[in-house]
């Protein structure tokens, strides 16, 4: 039931994105309908499913590596992390094309979880909710590093374009690369059941022959591409991650294989509905959706934290 109400809301949603923007469709001459659609509103309609889809996927793989509900990409490091390679390699490679832009963002993203990983291993399990105060610290301290070095650079302006996601400059050709991290989230589905057990932790992954080691590392290289791909393509995204999984856990539970498509379409929705409505706020102007997200993500985000002895493991 539950996906065939995404699915619905998706498509109303999907449906609304096409039509809804600073030129109105009626006043457009009938063969200049098609292109802009074509170019422009179409593009950014699925740019925006695939960024929502794959971030709330990552979020949910990496809660489940971290044990911890209160956790994703965006907030723990990875997407501050992202933004460092791309500075990096704007500051030495300037010409580099947007596959090594890509590939760099993604080390980088990769390096940045590795180490937080490395720091939350050390915190007391008893305390769950020290698991997302450092990794908020952590962002904001490679965020930081991110700003000294583009201010050192002279490319403050130049970075805040990955520092705040927004859809307004895609179009046909340019939002591409998105497809990639849709892919590395879909094939996270292919080894849902083994998530779900590293969810249980390393002693019963190894007790149950499974490879910890490598299913974790797997999925830190999934969240990687997807952060990586996500802040080069549309800038980063907060809190997708965070509040989607749990608001599907709470009404679907914690099986990965059936979870994982909800968790997806309602990731989707979310960021879909929070471009609609930035588009909408301040008409005919836009505001950035990740300023839509974050001031939604935040408030859902003291929610959780309240009710963090129902929802910590």
């Amino acid at each position: 039931m539950a996906k065939w109400l995404c699915l619905i809301a998706l498509a109303f949603l999907a449906s609304a994105s096409l039509f809804v923007g600073v030129i109105d469709l009626r006043q457009v001459a009938p063969d200049e309908v098609w292109p802009l659609i074509r170019d422009s509103r179409f593009p950014r309609t699925v740019a925006t499913l695939l960024t929502g889809a794959s971030l709330a996927i990552a979020g949910q793989i990496m809660q489940q590596i971290a044990r911890n509900r209160f956790v994703e990409p965006m907030t723990s490091g990875t997407g501050q992390s992202a933004a460092l390679g791309i500075l990096m390699t704007a500051v030495f490679f300037p010409t580099a094309p947007i596959g090594i832009k890509m590939g760099l963002a993604s080390g980088a993203a990769l390096a940045g979880s590795v180490l937080f990983f490395a720091i939350i291993r050390r915190l007391p399990p008893t305390q769950p909710l020290l698991v997302p105060l450092v990794g908020l610290i952590y962002g904001g301290i490679v965020g930081a590093g991110v700003t000294y070095v583009a201010y050192q650079a002279d490319m403050l302006q130049f970075i805040e374009i990955w520092m705040n996601g927004e859809f307004s400059g895609t179009l046909r050709g340019r939002y591409e690369l998105l497809w990639l991290a849709g892919l590395a989230a879909a094939l996270t589905y292919l080894v849902a059941d083994q998530f779900s057990i590293i969810g249980l932790g390393e002693v019963v992954s190894l007790n149950l022959g499974l490879n910890y080691r490598q299913v974790v590392m797997l999925g830190l290289v999934m969240i990687s591409v997807v952060a990586g791909l996500t802040v080069v393509t549309v800038g980063m995204i907060p809190f997708v991650g965070l509040v989607v999984p749990n608001l599907v856990s709470l009404l679907a539970g914690d099986n990965l294989r059936r979870t994982l498509p909800i968790t997806a379409m309602a990731g989707a929705g979310l960021v879909l509905a929070a471009d609609l409505a930035g588009r909408l706020v301040i008409y005919p102007f836009e505001m950035p959706v990740g300023t839509v997200i974050g001031i939604v993500g935040a408030v859902a985000f003291l929610w959780l934290l309240y009710g963090g002895s129902r929802l910590a493991r």
